[in-house]
């Protein structure tokens, strides 16, 4: 008779492991690589400028923001509630005649300067480049004037424009009657409009022949400034595209206008953006020259601004702003095109 045998117990504890659990076995880390932990060492290094930027620099832009939207005038309490209508401080500031010279001025001395200036320091740049004794001379002689501060710029083209002597002498010797009276002059060159009858518009939208002095005073500092840019774009010109056009019989305008022109457009694209904005917040060398001039014809928005301060906390605050918005159209298509270009390569 066969007897049954009953199961063996279970085995009480743990029984070794024969293989490996993965989701028990502990990962390891990967080791960093050199150019990660340079990276992080980099954002350390960086970090107490980016926390000092965003402190006094987008802080500062939010806090000028908000005041330009409040009650605060200089004089009285301190009234930081939202004026009513909203934004109604920047509709007050574009419908005054001040401002909205400011605005017609600081769009044409904006396109004029950078017109002379870079064309100025494009010329300057490739006479310099090919100059074959003392080219160091004429570098030192063309960027003297952008060691000079504005307001002795200023100063100097002032009394060169002044309207009872200067340049307004030879004009009378060369027999020209009645010669301009330039920074005192309130005539509007090739006037769009007529300022009757018009309820918003309250200024001749045209050239004021008080700011071509100064025009003429700004180009003629910064004309080294453009220059030095288009030098370095030029000698980085392979010279063997110029030997390869003058071989095949190409001539001096050609090579410009094929190969050395669109070789300086990335130069060209950040002159015309580091200029435009030394343009757009232009102050002492007017203030030098002509402060805001007869009927503004000479104000800017940086006068503005300046004036405002000691009256109105509201209408410097939205002005500044204005001028922020004007810069940054320009600034960030050129930000945004370099990232894409450093991206891309």
């Amino acid at each position: 008779m066969a007897t049954s045998q009953a199961p063996p117990a279970p085995r009480v504890g743990k029984e070794p492991r024969t293989g490996s659990d993965p989701a028990r076995t502990p990962r390891k880390r990967r080791p960093r690589s050199h150019s990660e932990k340079l990276a992080g060492r980099s954002r350390l290094l960086f970090m107490p400028s980016v926390l000092a930027s965003l402190f006094f620099v987008y802080l500062f832009i939010g806090a000028t923001i908000y005041i330009s939207l409040s009650n605060w005038r200089l004089g009285t309490s301190r009234d930081l509630s939202i004026r009513e209508p909203f934004g109604a401080t920047y509709g007050e500031i574009f419908t005054e005649q001040r401002f909205q010279a400011d605005m017609r001025n600081i769009t044409i001395f904006t396109v004029l300067f950078l017109v002379v200036a870079v064309l100025g320091g494009l010329v300057a740049a490739l006479l310099v480049h090919h100059v074959a004794v003392g080219a160091g001379v004429f570098r030192l002689i063309f960027m003297l004037p952008y060691a000079l501060s504005f307001i002795v710029t200023g100063v100097v083209w002032r009394w060169i424009f002044n309207p009872g002597s200067g340049v307004n002498v030879l004009l009378e010797g060369l027999g020209v009657e009645n010669p301009p009276g330039w920074t005192t002059d309130t005539r509007v060159l090739g006037a769009l409009n007529d300022t009757t009858g018009t309820e918003f518009l309250k200024i001749e939208l045209g050239i004021p022949v008080a700011l071509i002095p100064i025009v003429i005073g700004a180009a003629w500092q910064l004309t080294g400034f453009a220059m030095a840019i288009f030098l370095a774009g030029l000698a980085a010109i392979p010279a063997e595209y110029l030997e390869a056009a003058q071989i095949d019989g190409a001539g001096l305008w050609q090579r410009l206008r094929h190969i050395i022109l669109p070789q300086l457009a990335p130069s060209t694209v950040t002159a015309v953006v580091l200029l435009l904005h030394v343009a757009l917040k232009i102050f002492d060398l007017v203030m030098a020259m002509s402060g805001s001039g007869p009927g503004f014809v000479t104000d800017v928005p940086g006068i503005y601004v300046y004036d405002y301060l000691t009256s109105r906390y509201d209408k410097a605050s939205a002005a500044s702003i204005v001028m922020l918005v004007m810069t940054l159209i320009f600034v960030i298509p050129y930000l945004m095109r370099s990232y894409r270009r450093d991206k891309e390569a």
